[in-house]
């Protein structure tokens, strides 16, 4: 058990409940993927389950997230996570827009509908229920630490596709998430600051100069998003953060594509032009910009396939 700094006696709770227990007090708030990374480090098994403290296992949630090991058919992979009491999808796996927006997908879904069976490749594994092998994700780096909350999945999927990883749903192991998108409006600094990190750390270069002007005309549009949101200053915060963090970036850039081993047109391939998450609002119900972004995928898909952008 790993212990941000708590101040409500977490740390001697757990030493009274489980005295074999391993505790590490972080002596600070590390954050999410920090805390995660020092407790794989720590962990004494072979498959590691990262699961969210508000997020709860169903029956037969721990035989049937463990199978997957035993085959090796995914790298990492996620359990079918739940809300509301099971009754509707919380993501059957991840989305990742080429953008390098994310959402969870099949959100709000009923559980019996055709789509909640899963995806047999996410775009991203959900951290609500995240499960891979220890030896595995020490390899792939582990989270981000410097994250502190939020699309750390996204960045280890993707590190992990780029790799030639697979990732996949282990639909018979179920989690009820006690989700609420809205958490203040830090989130979005984080969310920003983070996509950001993700797509300079993980994005191809061919790929990046593909989507470079849908990635600046993104940008514009999310200015004026914000302003009108109310989290214009978190927007500008988390823009801030990139500009100081860049030279760091550029650095893990470079380790991180010296392990590719998939061309820029596979790895793109597990992405999306399609805005359809019930959380973008008029963006993606806008039959016109989801036109627009599917014709501009295509473009961009013929260009990194055609040698020009493939590296």
């Amino acid at each position: 058990m790993v212990d941000n700094a708590s101040a409500d006696g977490t740390a001697a709770a757990v030493r009274a409940a489980a005295p074999n227990a391993k505790v590490i007090e972080a002596g600070a708030n590390l954050g999410f993927p920090a805390a995660c990374n020092l407790g794989a480090e720590a962990a004494a098994g072979d498959l590691l389950c990262f699961l969210n403290p508000d997020s709860v296992p169903q029956p037969g949630w721990r035989d049937a997230l463990a199978a997957p090991a035993k085959t090796g058919e995914w790298d990492a992979w996620q359990a079918l996570i739940t809300a509301k009491e099971g009754t509707v999808v919380n993501t059957r796996g991840g989305v990742v827009h080429f953008t390098g927006i994310a959402w969870a997908g099949g959100a709000g879904e009923p559980v019996g509908s055709p789509g909640a069976a899963g995806s047999p490749g996410p775009g991203f594994v959900s951290g609500a229920c995240l499960a891979l092998r220890r030896e595995r994700f020490l390899e792939a780096g582990g989270f981000p630490p410097e994250f502190f909350l939020y699309h750390e999945d996204v960045d280890l999927s993707l590190r992990l596709r780029l790799e030639g990883g697979r990732l996949g749903v282990a639909t018979a192991a179920r989690v009820d998430h006690a989700y609420d998108f809205v958490k203040g409006p830090a989130k979005w600094r984080y969310l920003e600051r983070n996509r950001w990190a993700t797509l300079i750390r993980t994005y191809p270069l061919a790929l990046l100069a593909v989507i470079a002007p849908a990635l600046v005309a993104t940008e514009l549009a999310l200015l004026v998003v914000s302003l009108a949101g109310g989290w214009f200053s978190q927007k500008l915060r988390a823009q801030v953060d990139l500009a100081r963090a860049l030279p760091r970036l550029v650095r893990e850039r470079r380790a991180i594509q010296a392990r590719r081993a998939v061309s820029a047109r596979e790895f793109a391939q597990a992405l999306t032009p399609a805005l359809n998450s019930p959380y973008l609002g008029a963006a993606g119900r806008s039959r016109l910009l989801g036109a627009l972004l599917a014709g501009y995928w295509r473009v961009a898909l013929f260009l990194l396939g055609s040698g020009r952008g493939g590296g």
